[in-house]
């Protein structure tokens, strides 16, 4: 077993992954190069620059967590025009981006726990 494989945080962000892959099937066929790609293409970002950084230094590992939180940023903004085009409800829409909201903060407390 990698080390990542142990964090919560590297967890969480391939359970999300699973969700939005889920919940995309169901987005219109005209999206799946567009909004459908871009989300699912952000949203797997997470894992992978947790994956990728944990190998690094420890200021490179931070530099790769940052770059997972900004990819969540980038998933907040997609959730948001998918919601707003009626592509996902107001509840599906709450719960992800309440998942993605604490991914967020756990990269941030693991990010100053590595750099202290």
């Amino acid at each position: 077993m990698f080390k990542f494989e142990e964090l919560r945080v590297y967890k969480e962000a391939i359970e999300i992954s699973k969700l939005v892959y889920k919940i995309t099937k169901k987005w219109p066929n005209t999206e799946i190069y567009a909004l459908t790609d871009q989300l699912r293409r952000a949203v797997v970002s997470i894992a992978l620059n947790i994956a990728e950084g944990s190998g690094r230094t420890s200021k490179d590992f931070a530099h790769f967590l940052g770059i997972a939180r900004g990819s969540c940023y980038e998933c907040i903004a997609i959730l948001t025009i998918a919601r707003d085009l009626g592509y996902i409800d107001q509840a599906d829409y709450q719960d992800l981006y309440n998942k993605i909201e604490i991914i967020s903060k756990m990269l941030s407390s693991l990010k100053l726990s590595i750099t202290k």
